[in-house]
């Protein structure tokens, strides 16, 4: 396995990634696909889509980004996993590999804003198990009874 920069050929496998998690709405999904292509064209400066590939095949794919006001903050804007390859360490990789590429430029803080929804539980779990901390809670943030969960973590 090896995780690159997305590339112009890699955005139906991107999108694909982020249909098979099940967690976004066909709203999101265009919404993704407009942030994909922003990067693709070089429009965002400083923000970057990767993918983890086993052969030819992209299994997961992370979007992060500096934060505009902060100095060495970033925020991990999406990270996902084809629903069948779940469970197999492909998240912790490429989650390691968001974090090792930020400390490498000397970045200090990764934010991951997630929905308080239930079906977002192993989401959360997820981010904990990695050592993220729950900074804040915003009460129904994306609508009525979904909040906005943001997680935090020191990267150096």
């Amino acid at each position: 396995m090896n995780i690159s920069t997305a590339t112009v050929a890699d955005k139906p496998s991107l999108l694909q990634v982020a249909e098979s998690c099940g967690l976004f709405q066909p709203e999101e999904l265009g919404e993704l696909g407009g942030m994909i292509d922003a990067f693709l064209s070089g429009e965002l400066e400083g923000h970057q889509w990767i993918a983890l590939r086993a052969g030819d095949q992209i299994k997961a794919a992370a979007y992060y980004a500096p934060e505009t006001f902060a100095d060495g903050v970033w925020n991990l804007y999406f990270i996902g996993v084809l629903a069948d390859q779940q469970g197999k360490g492909h998240g912790s990789a490429i989650l390691n590999y968001v974090e090792q590429e930020l400390i490498g430029q000397g970045q200090r803080i990764l934010i991951i804003e997630t929905s308080g929804l239930e079906g977002f539980e192993l989401t959360r779990k997820f981010y904990d198990q990695h050592g993220y901390a729950v900074e804040a809670r915003i009460r129904d943030y994306y609508q009525e009874g979904d909040d906005k969960v943001v997680f935090w973590k020191k990267l150096n």
